[in-house]
């Protein structure tokens, strides 16, 4: 795609720390923050509240083309006018995003609404196949990862911090079933773009993560950026 709007895609495995500094990234920038992964989860969350099955593909897709959702300013998520930014963060709605995101009708629901959110330019946007298949176009791409163990403590860690009881070897073991799901699945499987900036944050602190990602944007996008 020429002249392609200014989008940072950033993909990575669950629990690498991709939302935290996606949006810290943007609003260094200045950037709009598009958060996918929050959309399969309000999706998740809509489908459990309707009674639908996570693993029925057809019906998640047709509730998926009508899904009421939108991000403000400030990267809060809500649907219709319910602010679900805490609702969508459980566990579960993690393993339920995992699950509906698998299925073909879904992804082809949201597919347009994600490019149509990103063609706006000026944003970070993350998520598992922004990369690869959903902005494909996307002129700076960076897969962020870390190994199961550390996403795993600091998921644990996140979970805590929220008052809610977690198990640090049942969230490892989430986290390495999750890991297979997505890089398994038939339909837009997590991966390394060709041409993505391989980032670990293994032994990175967050500060020094969106440092590095910056550095990137502003070595891209040169004048373009303030």
């Amino acid at each position: 795609m020429s002249d392609a709007p200014l989008v940072i895609a950033i993909d990575g495995p669950a629990g690498a720390g991709k939302s935290t500094v996606a949006r810290a990234l943007a609003s260094r920038l200045g950037f709009f923050l598009l958060d996918t992964g929050a959309i399969y989860r309000a999706l998740a969350l809509t489908a459990a509240r309707a009674g639908i099955a996570f693993s029925d593909a057809e019906p998640l897709g047709r509730l998926a083309e009508t899904l009421p959702i939108r991000f403000d300013e400030a990267g809060q998520v809500y649907l219709g006018d319910e602010d679900v930014s805490v609702a969508i963060r459980t566990p579960e709605m993690s393993q339920g995003a995992s699950t509906v995101s698998a299925h073909p009708p879904v992804r082809q629901a949201l597919l347009g609404l994600q490019r149509k959110l990103a063609a706006r330019g000026r944003c970070v946007v993350e998520g598992r196949d922004i990369g690869t298949v959903v902005l494909p176009w996307a002129p700076l791409k960076i897969f962020l990862t870390a190994s199961p163990e550390v996403r795993a403590r600091r998921r644990f860690d996140e979970l805590s911090a929220k008052g809610q009881t977690v198990d640090l070897a049942k969230t490892l073991e989430e986290m390495r079933v999750r890991d297979e799901r997505d890089s398994s699945r038939a339909t837009a499987p997590l991966k390394q773009a060709d041409d993505a900036v391989l980032l670990d944050s293994s032994e990175l602190g967050e500060a020094t993560v969106v440092d590095r990602m910056e550095a990137l944007a502003r070595s891209r996008f040169g004048a373009d950026l303030p």
